[in-house]
């Protein structure tokens, strides 16, 4: 082989990498960025979901300032309930649980055995 047959098949493997990243970076920039709230729009938040069934979930999301309740299957999405912000039910979300590893768990539940 000669030089030229190596610098031939190097050369379009080169240029479809630097299309790839040039791709990427596209997304990331000009993308929609699901996480960002733009102001105007209304501000959707899972409190909490709770598995029933396989595919099947009680889901409790906060729209602006009410609180749904939501039968969440592979099909359909279904309303339960609606509340006011006010009547939260006693729900644990993700911000008030405390982040605890495998070890502190471990301990905690074996009667603090490894000290």
């Amino acid at each position: 082989m000669q030089i030229m047959d190596i610098v031939s098949a190097i050369i379009p493997f080169i240029v479809i990498v630097a299309l790839l990243y040039g791709v990427l970076f596209f997304i990331k920039k000009y993308g929609t960025n699901l996480k960002k709230s733009k102001s105007g729009s209304i501000a959707i938040k899972v409190i909490s979901s709770q598995m029933i069934m396989p595919k099947k979930y009680i889901s409790i999301v906060k729209i602006e300032d009410k609180l749904l309740v939501l039968g969440v299957s592979e099909n359909s999405v279904t309303l339960l309930k609606e509340m006011n912000d006010e009547l939260k039910p006693n729900v644990k979300t993700d911000e008030n649980e405390e982040k605890n590893n495998f070890f502190d768990i471990l301990k905690k539940n074996l009667g603090n055995r490894f000290k």
